[in-house]
C-alpha cells in the first residue's frame, strides 16, 4: 500500500471512529435508548440496543413502543445518510465533513409497523436508496433477538 492510500485508509478509520463517538456518546437520545453501533460499512449499517423497562409501550405483553421503535428506525436512516456524505466526500479534510454532520435532518419518515416489539435485544439496519448533493433516501429494518423482522422504514433527510 503505497503513502496515499495509507493516508487515505487511515483518514477514513479517523472519520468512522468519529462518527461512531458522536453518534452513541455525544447524542443524549441515543444514549436514552442504549443504541450501539455494530456496523459503519457504508451499504449497510447496524444499530444494536436492549430491551430495557424503559422502552417498553405496553407493559402486559412487555413490548417495545412503537416511539422507539419509529426513533431507532430513524437514527439508522440518518447514519445511513451520513455515511453516504462521508463517502462522497472521500479525501475531504474531516472537519468539512464532520461539518456535514450537524446538518443532516429528518425530511420525511415512514414507519410500517409488522408485528409487535417482544424480545430482549434489537438490530437495525440501514440500506441506502441514494445519496444526492442535498437529499439521502434510506431503506431501514427492524429484527429482534430471533430475526424476526418487527419494522421497516423509509426515510429522506438532508445532507447539504
Amino acid at each position: 500500500m503505497n503513502a496515499s492510500a495509507a493516508d487515505r485508509t487511515a483518514a477514513r478509520a479517523r472519520v468512522l471512529s468519529i462518527i461512531r463517538e458522536n453518534f452513541v456518546e455525544r447524542m443524549p437520545f441515543h444514549r436514552l435508548l442504549g443504541i450501539d453501533v455494530l456496523s459503519l460499512d457504508h451499504d449497510r449499517p447496524e444499530l444494536a440496543f436492549a430491551m430495557r423497562e424503559e422502552l417498553v409501550g405496553n407493559y402486559v405483553k412487555n413490548i417495545l413502543h412503537g416511539g422507539v421503535i419509529s426513533a431507532v428506525l430513524d437514527a439508522t436512516g440518518g447514519l445511513v445518510a451520513f455515511l453516504g456524505v462521508a463517502q462522497k466526500l472521500s479525501g475531504k479534510p474531516i472537519e468539512e465533513i464532520l461539518a456535514r454532520f450537524a446538518r443532516i435532518g429528518t425530511i420525511d419518515l415512514r414507519v410500517d409497523y409488522l408485528r409487535p416489539g417482544a424480545g430482549s435485544r434489537f438490530v437495525a439496519r440501514g440500506y441506502p436508496l441514494r445519496t444526492g448533493n442535498r437529499v439521502a433516501v434510506a431503506r431501514m429494518e427492524l429484527f429482534n433477538d430471533e430475526e424476526q423482522l418487527i419494522a421497516v422504514g423509509t426515510g429522506a433527510y438532508t445532507v447539504w
